[in-house]
């Protein structure tokens, strides 16, 4: 396996890790936020509404009993 590969693996699971549905969370939270911040003035609550929902959401998912999923 070449040291580029290697690179790209662990890059990958840094930032994906165990959950995709996140890492996806995260990228359309900054986004969103990205578009507001030239539309509005004050955008600073969007990252933490969007890491309070993404948490809330991932904990919920977790704890259903594995039947559910």
């Amino acid at each position: 396996m070449s040291r580029l590969e290697l690179v790209a693996r662990g890059a990958w699971e840094f930032v994906v890790g165990d959950d995709w549905r996140i890492a996806l969370g995260v990228v359309v939270a900054l986004a969103v936020t990205s578009v507001a911040a030239d539309a509005t003035a004050s955008v600073w609550w969007i990252m933490p509404l969007a890491t309070g929902l993404l948490l809330f959401r991932s904990v919920w998912r977790a704890s259903r009993p594995s039947g559910e999923r």
